[in-house]
């Protein structure tokens, strides 16, 4: 899988994409990771890719024709998602890192100042994401988290699947507590049931632990969970029996 990113500071990425499991990746060439520098595609001897706003205001506006270049010098496949970061878009979801992981190529726009001419959103771009309701002063941070989100759902780069798919938000629930050694911390031990050897009392204490987490702190994921078609009935039908225990 191949992440290209537009970006005013392309030096922001370097250690990015070689550092732990997206460097490894890319050692290994499970993904394919580049930061292209906007500024090299201008068209006058500033190497200014801004301007002033029609119609007044304060700040700048990105213009068409650098980052128009620019995606026209990457995008060597028809089908590339083209993802623009901001705060305008829809929220990042994990659903949507899934979605995102499923294809070839991913190029993401940076934006900066107070944003990009709206004709090149149009015409170019597929998909606006945001990370929240918030402002950063640009797109380079939101674009290391959905590389970071999605290349560890591509095949390889973690160690096995499980590794993501037992995750908060992989299946709407969030992820059960973790403990490691020693057994017994400040006299606070493990729970019995970790160290008991039984894989199917851990799995379903794992689950239970998951399904108290969400309701307690993300109850409205517990909808999400049961409308989704992809989870089976059977798994559905082990969290309302763990619900209905709950709620007793």
């Amino acid at each position: 899988m191949k992440f290209t990113v537009l970006t005013l500071f392309p030096e922001m990425f370097q250690d990015f994409f070689s550092t732990s499991i997206i460097g490894r990746a890319v050692e290994k060439g499970v993904i394919e990771c580049s930061a292209r520098n906007i500024r090299d595609y201008a068209f006058n001897k500033h190497k200014s890719v801004d301007d002033y706003p029609y119609g007044g205001g304060s700040g700048m506006v990105m213009q068409v024709e650098p980052l128009k270049l620019a995606l026209e010098d990457v995008k060597n496949q028809e089908n590339a998602r083209v993802i623009y970061l901001t705060p305008k878009g829809k929220t990042l979801s994990q659903s949507m890192m899934k979605d995102f992981s499923r294809e070839e190529h991913l190029i993401m726009i940076c934006g900066h100042y107070e944003g990009v001419d709206q004709r090149f959103i149009d015409k170019y771009v597929t998909d606006e994401v945001s990370l929240g309701d918030f402002v950063l002063t640009g797109g380079e941070l939101p674009a290391m988290v959905l590389i970071d989100g999605v290349s560890r759902m591509v095949e390889g780069v973690l160690s096995s699947n499980v590794s993501f798919e037992d995750e908060s938000h992989f299946h709407h629930l969030l992820e059960y507590p973790h403990y490691t050694r020693p057994a017994i911390y400040e006299e606070v031990p493990v729970p019995d049931v970790l160290l008991s050897g039984n894989h199917l009392k851990v799995d379903a204490w794992r689950l239970e632990q998951s399904v108290r987490l969400t309701m307690e702190r993300r109850p409205e994921l517990i909808e999400k969970f049961f409308n989704d078609p992809s989870i089976d009935e059977g798994h559905k039908n082990k969290v309302k029996k763990i619900i209905k225990n709950i709620e007793l």
